[in-house]
């Protein structure tokens, strides 16, 4: 671990990451904070956000059942551009890869464990497959491969997102709820302790 600071809010929940600054929801807001501080910069209201990610332009935002929808967000205003419905009940993990979104589904009331890649234009499913976790939580992209945690397993897992295999494992402890990644480092948000890591993968 490198470094670490309390998360804003209530909850953690899911992180994304600018090129600059982390982005945090609790499922009441969403912070933009500043990771070598962690000094909160700006922050807006938007509730039940599960799964969260940015793609260089604006933020993209998950809910769960009983709306289940994709929200593309404007980061400067908090508005919701646009929507479309999800493909499963509980996405908790969103992550982007340059093109595409990929979209982690929770295991609840008998929905399957499933890794979703999705247009972001269309929100038309691309493909699927299963995810490799217990209880289904954040997910992210480091230009490679996919990296998603487990909050049930306190897992971490590196997957390959041409085959769905699961390349590489790392027992976390604590809880994590949300990862992303900064070009170099994980951030993982724990919610035993409602704090933000930044950890090496190496």
């Amino acid at each position: 671990m490198i470094r670490t600071f309390a998360a804003p809010g209530v909850l953690v929940q899911d992180l994304a990451f600018d090129g600059k600054d982390l982005w945090h929801t609790d499922l009441v807001n969403i912070y933009q904070i500043d990771r070598l501080t962690g000094t909160v910069k700006f922050s807006f209201a938007l509730g039940d956000i599960y799964g969260l990610t940015f793609d260089g332009n604006s933020l993209w935002g998950s809910t769960i059942t009983p709306t289940n929808l994709i929200y593309q967000i404007d980061r400067i205003t908090g508005a919701i551009i646009r929507s479309f419905p999800t493909p499963d009940n509980y996405i908790s993990g969103l992550a982007f890869d340059g093109k595409h979104l990929w979209l982690a589904n929770q295991d609840i009331a008998g929905d399957p464990r499933l890794i979703y890649q999705v247009d972001p234009f269309t929100g038309a499913v691309l493909r699927s497959f299963a995810s490799p976790s217990s209880v289904s939580s954040g997910l992210t992209f480091d230009g490679k491969s996919l990296w998603h945690v487990d909050y049930s397993l306190n897992m971490l897992w590196e997957i390959d997102r041409v085959t769905g295999a699961v390349i590489n494992s790392v027992v976390l402890g604590d809880q994590p709820k949300g990862i992303t990644f900064d070009g170099k480092y994980v951030w993982i948000a724990y919610r035993t302790d409602l704090t933000i890591r930044q950890v090496s993968l190496n």
